[in-house]
């Protein structure tokens, strides 16, 4: 049964409830091994920051901010700030220098917490240019902390200001005055476009939010739940306080680039994620069966196409598979699909939120089809995550995002744009009027600028409304929605598709290069640099001859007509991904303006 406490004292009524019982399951900086604290040992240390942090002199709805990967340090840091009636801001571990710099200011924060060498680097080379910023806390004890720096202190320094518990007393008195107004979390937005700007949430929030997806979400104190996306992401810090509140176990993968090795190593039953980590799931399953023998290949396909018709054909139709089926689907998955959910590290798979972009039905299909329940859903940042989402057990249809939560409304307005009201929706942007008045409308309702619609209680999403393009023969283009097509291949890494006011539609494509280099290998291209193998002739014939297979279902005005290989991925850096990894659009096509003009001459 959830504990739905105010956040400020949640871990504490967890710890009553649950004791002994394991809590955290984690690595620390630098480290393999896994270790395992209790919901006890959790509470004492995020007291004992609670009591650094008043020693330190932080105030009610104060904001300080986390520079960091996720660690459970971060988790401390967090519950500990609520307690203090504090606003904590996070920050993904990849932002840059320039965006630290702009929300320490905005917020004009005083503490800020980092994890490893390059947060801390980073920090220290904007300290001098943030009036308010007096103190910069270490998580991980390998960092060189600069010899010249008598601002910085190491998190294990932090925590015996609060060993003891010098300020108990007036922490308790904090609790009692914790309000469901108060702000809790400020999110800076990454955005496609634009400054970023601050998404204010409050406890009263979390706390509709939590209510909400309890009951509709069936993670319990059975679960181990581990996190895939940072907690910088709203998705994943709404994902990991349901499973805390609901009594998981939560295992916090520090390095994200591990998590395949970390499922298998941890077990988990539960796991959040963006479509692309299915994807090359899928990717890699279909890689391995291409290369296998005809028996074990012909095995598999029956095996999938089995679940197929059990998971997606009766069970998520709300019908019921007849026997003959039901028996057949237990010997297949018996004999192929645990193995492959094996493979994965899913012995006992529960549910698997997915949400951030648009799932490609192949890919939903194919992880039902295996017996992994993906809950598709949808959610912003502005929504404290989940509009809406599938549930476990209920009828559901491949391509919907789900059934709305419980207490939103949804509105559809102008240009089938969905609108938002309730509970869980953003009071707006941090210091931000104007941003404000643009994006709630005369009843209240907030503009998502996703276009969609509803059918027998399911949520559609059509596209990004900013991001529907127009060719110049007047046709509508969904640039997000033929990407999602193409991601499907396992030789396509990252896609950007072109088409405003332009006559056809056309595609960047980064191939992966793993497997492209490969097969260049085995048919004998010879090639000596990225540059060279993305030029060959032969490649590219091959690439188009599975693009056309892969749009087969769009209308021609849809269909990629030309497209460029590209011997470097779009990255963070060069300022074409968000920190969410989405593409900055304007920013691609302006780095790749020549290319792209090339494909259009005649």
């Amino acid at each position: 049964m959830q504990t739905n406490s105010h956040l400020s004292v949640l871990i504490h009524d967890l710890a009553k409830k649950y004791g002994g019982r394991a809590a955290l399951t984690f690595q620390n900086f630098g480290d393999n091994k896994w270790k395992t604290i209790s919901w006890n040992q959790f509470s004492l240390r995020v007291k004992q920051v609670s009591n650094a942090l008043l020693n330190l002199g932080v105030k009610p709805q104060e904001n300080i901010a986390v520079f960091s990967q996720n660690c459970v340090q971060y988790l401390y840091t967090d519950f500990g700030a609520y307690g203090v009636r504090a606003v904590s801001i996070p920050f993904y571990a990849t932002n840059s220098e320039q965006q630290i710099l702009y929300v320490l200011n905005d917020a004009q924060v005083r503490f800020l917490f980092v994890g490893e060498q390059e947060q801390y680097d980073k920090a220290l080379r904007v300290f001098h240019l943030c009036p308010t910023l007096e103190r910069i806390i270490v998580f991980d004890s390998s960092v060189n902390i600069d010899t010249h720096d008598n601002n910085a202190l190491y998190f294990h320094d932090f925590i015996q200001l609060g060993e003891g518990l010098p300020r108990q007393s007036e922490l308790e008195q904090l609790w009692r005055a914790a309000s469901y107004d108060d702000i809790c979390n400020i999110l800076y937005t990454s955005g496609t476009t634009g400054e970023s700007k601050g998404v204010v949430l409050t406890y009263g929030q979390y706390h509709a939010a939590l209510e909400a997806n309890d009951s509709c979400v069936c993670v319990g104190e059975n679960d181990r739940v581990i996190d895939f996306l940072p907690f910088t992401h709203i998705f994943e810090r709404g994902w990991a306080y349901l499973g805390l509140s609901e009594g998981a176990e939560l295992i916090v993968n520090t390095y994200p680039q591990r998590i395949q090795q970390a499922m298998r190593e941890t077990h988990p039953t539960c796991m959040s994620s963006v479509p692309r980590f299915w994807e090359k799931v899928y990717i890699a399953v279909k890689d391995r069966m291409d290369r296998a023998g005809a028996v074990q290949r012909r095995l598999f396909e029956r095996a999938l196409a089995v679940g197929r018709r059990y998971n997606v054909e009766y069970l998520a139709r709300g019908k019921r598979p007849p026997v003959g089926l039901a028996l057949e689907y237990r010997l297949y998955d018996r004999l192929v699909l645990s193995l492959v959910r094996r493979q994965i590290g899913l012995e006992h798979p529960n549910i698997f939120p997915t949400a951030g972009a648009a799932v490609s039905p192949e890919v939903e299909e194919f992880v039902h089809s295996i017996g992994i329940c993906m809950i598709v859903g949808y959610g912003l940042t502005e929504s404290l995550a989940t509009v809406s989402c599938d549930r476990k057990g209920q009828p559901y249809t491949i391509g919907s995002v789900g059934r709305p939560i419980d207490s939103i409304q949804i509105k559809i307005g102008n240009n089938d744009e969905v609108l938002l009201k309730g509970p869980t929706i953003t009071r707006g942007y941090y210091k931000r009027d104007n941003a404000n008045a643009e994006a709630f409308d005369a009843d209240g309702f907030f503009h998502t600028g996703d276009a969609g619609y509803l059918k027998d209680g399911e949520l559609f999403l059509k596209e990004r409304i900013k991001d529907l393009f127009k060719t110049s023969n007047g046709k509508y283009i969904a640039p997000q929605m033929v990407e999602s097509t193409l991601l499907v291949d396992k030789f396509v890494d990252q896609v950007a598709i072109i088409a405003d006011q332009r006559k056809f539609v056309s595609a960047l494509i980064v191939p992966d290069f793993r497997l492209l280099e490969e097969y260049a290998r085995d048919n004998h291209i010879p090639f000596a640099s990225r540059e060279e193998l993305c030029a060959n002739d032969r490649i590219h014939q091959m690439m188009e001859e599975r693009i056309q297979t892969l749009q087969q279902a769009l209308a021609h005005y849809e269909k990629v007509k030309r497209f460029t290989l590209l011997p470097k991925p779009f990255t963070m850096d060069s300022g074409e991904l968000t920190n969410t990894l989405k593409l900055k659009r304007t920013v691609v096509y302006k780095n790749y303006k020549e290319t792209i003009d090339k494909m259009y001459e005649d």
